[in-house]
């Protein structure tokens, strides 16, 4: 059993949360889940928290029969003679951590100014050897819409090496506003689309261990999770570098960060957008100028 509470967290975080745990009141989550499980979960809590403050509390084999986890709050776990206690911050340990959090002392500057070295010089490499992966779904909500088409080319050195194409059936109709989107058809899919539960292990065989590159890959990573956990396969849990955060880093003055912005942005040609190999094609094309870029700032 877990339950996780989120205060000030992005929507997109709260929604992400059902697809396993229940929300009993606003910024509530209860469930079970295993340990692995919890421990993805919160790890995908600490990512995607920014500025909000997160607490999980789980079952665990000690004498109080569970345990904590926190993130940005002011109360800490600690250990009290062998039990697990949280801390409520003294006004003075509140005001420290304020100015630590806002970066007005000196030790915050000196800190901070750490961190953004690492972030430049000692962080992970991107990798030159990965899949771009796409998905297009019947709509936003991995809940409530379906998958209708994923593509995936694995690349080295920039080098196409090998691709991956379907066209997935579905139990609706494809939205007419969709498949104005998509060009892809009901006729289509009934034509060429194979069950999920053929496709989707296909898929991550094709994967494999490599990392991904996808642009905002939150989108892909829950439907295709969720997927996972509808055909009782292993979550879909590789590394990803997502070219919506990077560019968000490394490019100003664009009107968004859509990948149809910033392809006309790095005039990047393209035929077609929102179909899965070609999306794939544009996110390798894209993920390339924003190394090329990072370089040149470093």
């Amino acid at each position: 059993m877990i339950v996780i509470t989120l205060t000030d967290c992005p929507p997109a975080l709260r929604g992400d949360l059902t697809k396993w745990l229940q929300e009993i009141n606003t910024g509530v989550y209860v469930g079970s889940v295993s340990a692995r499980v919890r421990e993805e979960i919160w790890e995908r809590v600490r990512q995607s928290a920014k500025s909000g403050r997160a607490t999980m509390v789980f079952s665990a084999n000690n004498e109080q029969r569970m345990d904590f986890r926190v993130h940005n709050t002011g109360w800490e776990p600690i250990d009290f003679d062998g039990m697990k206690l949280l801390l409520r911050p003294s006004p003075a340990r509140l005001k420290k951590h304020s100015e630590l959090r806002r970066g007005f002392s000196n030790a915050a500057k000196m800190h901070q100014s750490r961190q953004m070295s690492r972030r430049k010089h000692g962080g992970k490499k991107l990798p030159n050897t990965y899949v771009a992966v796409d998905v297009e779904t019947t709509g936003l909500s991995a809940a409530e819409h379906e998958i209708i088409e994923i593509g995936a080319i694995l690349v080295e050195d920039k080098q196409i090496e090998a691709e991956f194409h379907a066209l997935v059936k579905i139990k609706l109709s494809i939205p007419p506003s969709i498949a104005a989107l998509t060009g892809i058809s009901d006729q289509m899919l009934k034509k060429e689309g194979r069950e999920l539960t053929e496709v989707l292990p296909e898929f991550l065989s094709f994967v494999g261990d490599w990392p991904i590159v996808s642009h905002n890959s939150d989108f892909d990573y829950s439907f295709l999770r969720l997927a996972c956990q509808h055909c009782g396969l292993t979550l879909f849990s590789n590394r990803c570098v997502d070219t919506l955060a990077l560019a968000r880093r490394l490019v100003d003055d664009v009107e968004n960060y859509k990948l149809e912005t910033l392809l006309h942005f790095f005039n990047i040609e393209v035929n077609v957008i929102h179909r899965s190999l070609e999306d794939c094609l544009s996110t390798k094309k894209l993920y390339e100028k924003l190394i090329e870029l990072q370089q040149q700032e470093e």
